[in-house]
């Protein structure tokens, strides 16, 4: 299960991280973390931004399986407001991987930085298409958020959240200065902020 350009021991558990829903207006941020099992190999992981709506199912579903062992975890929207986006993604990242049973003995987290955790870690640029556990992760986490949206959507159709998953697309903006932010925008991002405080 060594992930390619890593070098680890046989049996060491390694985990991989991605968080998804940095950029939307409203909604948590959500993690996943995922240890695969070498085992029970998963053929067709990639980025999630890469895979077709039906294949990211499937796949997670696979995942869920599969895996040695996985965890999907969030941040509100209100702790997005209070340690900003950054932070809030750290945070999620970080509940992902305590979430995991067993333990992993190392993280590889998708990006260029780590949250603080228990095991040692290392940061992977693109990492959601080059370590196939981050590539996990991303599917998990990407589906879970989507999910969140369309949830949001059916008590709040006009705003178009199964569209846009919440970010600021122009059809967003246009409902959300027509009809106003709901209690789950994130206030502290600036349509958001613009529309509760004109002027500022």
């Amino acid at each position: 299960m060594q992930p390619m350009g890593f070098d680890f021991a046989a049996g060491q558990r390694i985990a991989g991280v991605d968080e998804v829903g940095r950029g939307p207006l409203v909604g948590n941020v959500v993690a996943a973390a995922v240890i695969l099992d070498p085992d029970r190999p998963i053929r067709g992981l990639a980025d999630s931004k890469a895979l077709s709506e039906k294949k990211r199912l499937a796949l997670y579903d696979e995942i869920r399986e599969r895996a040695l062992a996985w965890c999907v975890a969030s941040a509100s929207p209100s702790e997005i407001d209070a340690i900003n986006i950054l932070h809030a993604s750290m945070l999620a990242m970080q509940r992902a991987v305590e979430g995991l049973a067993p333990a992993p003995d190392y993280a590889l987290i998708d990006g260029n930085r780590c949250p603080v955790l228990a095991c040692p870690s290392e940061p992977v640029i693109k990492g959601d298409a080059k370590v196939p556990a981050i590539s996990a992760a991303s599917i998990l986490a990407k589906v879970v958020r989507d999910r969140e949206m369309q949830e949001l959507h059916l008590r709040h159709p006009d705003y178009g959240f199964a569209q846009h998953k919440g970010y600021p697309t122009p059809a967003h903006l246009e409902a959300l200065r027509r009809l106003g932010p709901l209690p789950e925008y994130r206030r502290s991002f600036r349509p958001v902020r613009e529309l509760l405080q004109p002027g500022d």
